[in-house]
C-alpha cells in the first residue's frame, strides 16, 4: 500500500497540519472562508508526494553542492541547491541545509497561488515562510534554545518589511551543527535562504579546539548523515565572559559577510545567555558580542 500523508486541521479549527516522515508543518491562512478552503487543499495536494520526490535526489541533496555538477531536478530540490550556493566558496554545505525552509516555502507558494489570502504562514519546525498582504504583519518569538519551551522576545515582521522567511539553527535543532551556539535565527527575503543562512552563521560560533567542547563525527550519530566524517558539537561546558564574547563575534563577523552580500535582512545570536543582534544598522560595527539589553531583539522588527 502506498504511503499517504497524514493531513488534518488542528483542534482550534483553524490550523492545518501536514506530516509525513520527517516532514511536520503547521499551516495556517487568513482571509475569507472559500479562500482558506481553496489554500489549504492546494497545500494538502502539493505536500502528497513531496517527501517522494526529495527522496528519488537524496543521495545527490547530500552531497556538497559542486557548480561542476548538474543541479538537481525537481523543484525543491532545485530552491535547496539555489539556497546554499551562496555558501559554497570555500566551505562544506550541502542542498539538505536548507530543506525545511524550502519544504515551508513550496507549500505556501501553492497556497497563495489558489487563494486570495491576507496572511498566511507554513510553519516546517521552526523555519518559517510567510505571506503579507498589504497592512499585514507576523509576530515571531525568539526562544534561548530550540529544545525549550518559552518565549524570551517577540519580533514583528510588517508587510513592509522585505523579509519573508525566518529560520532558527543551532546545537539544540533538530539537525547537527558544526558549531555551538545555542540558537541563531536569522531574518531573510525567503524561508530557503533564512535557513542555509542560519546554518552557516550557526556553524560560525565557535571556539575551535576548545576543551570544553565536546563533539562527535556525524556519521557516529547518524549514520546517512550528509556530514559525514565532520565533527559535530554535543555538548558546551562552562566558558567565560570572554569566551563566549569571542565565539559570538564569530557568527557576528559571518554574519555582517552575509548581510553585505544582501543574503538576508538581520540575524540574533545567542549563546549562553548572550545575545548579538546584527541588523544593517549594526553592520558597521565591531566588538558586537556584548551584553544586550532585554529588547535588543526588538532591531529585528526594525531594521
Amino acid at each position: 500500500m502506498k504511503r499517504l500523508p497524514q493531513i488534518a486541521l488542528l483542534s482550534d479549527g483553524k490550523r492545518l497540519h501536514l506530516q509525513d516522515g520527517p516532514i511536520d508543518l503547521i499551516v495556517e491562512a487568513n482571509g475569507k472562508d472559500a479562500d482558506i478552503r481553496a489554500a489549504y487543499e492546494a497545500a494538502a495536494r502539493r505536500f502528497t508526494g513531496l517527501l517522494d520526490e526529495l527522496c528519488a535526489e537524496l543521495a545527490e541533496l547530500r552531497k556538497a553542492v559542486d557548480p561542476a555538477r548538474c543541479v538537481p531536478k525537481g523543484i525543491v530540490a532545485r530552491r535547496m541547491h539555489a539556497a546554499v550556493a551562496p555558501f559554497a566558496a570555500g566551505q562544506f554545505v550541502t542542498p539538505m541545509a536548507a530543506v525545511a525552509g524550502s519544504v515551508a516555502e513550496e507549500i505556501l507558494g501553492a497556497m497563495v497561488r489558489a487563494a486570495e489570502l491576507e496572511r498566511a504562514y507554513v510553519n516546517n519546525g521552526g523555519d518559517i515562510a510567510l505571506h503579507l498582504a498589504r497592512g499585514q504583519h507576523f509576530t515571531v518569538g525568539l526562544m534561548d534554545r530550540p529544545d525549550r519551551q518559552g518565549v524570551l522576545h517577540t519580533m514583528t515582521i510588517d508587510a513592509d518589511d522585505p523579509s519573508r522567511g525566518v529560520a532558527t539553527s543551532g546545537r539544540h535543532g533538530r539537525s547537527f551543527s558544526l558549531g555551538i551556539a545555542d540558537a541563531v535565527t536569522v531574518l531573510a527575503r525567503a524561508a530557503s535562504q533564512a535557513d542555509a543562512a542560519a546554518t552557516i552563521i550557526a556553524n560560525a560560533v565557535d571556539l575551535p579546539g576548545h576543551p570544553a567542547i565536546i563533539r562527535c563525527p556525524a556519521q557516529d550519530l547518524q549514520p546517512d548523515s550528509d556530514l559525514g566524517q565532520r565533527l559535530v558539537t554535543r555538548d558546551v561546558g562552562p566558558l567565560s565572559p570572554w569566551e563566549i564574547e569571542a565565539a559570538l563575534e564569530a557568527g557576528a563577523a559571518r554574519a555582517r559577510a552575509v548581510l553585505a552580500e544582501g543574503l538576508i535582512e538581520a540575524a540574533a545570536l545567542r549563546l549562553h545567555g548572550e545575545t548579538v543582534i546584527v541588523t544593517a544598522k549594526t553592520a558597521g560595527e565591531r566588538g558586537l558580542a556584548r551584553r544586550f539589553p532585554a529588547n535588543a531583539v526588538k532591531e529585528l522588527a526594525d531594521a
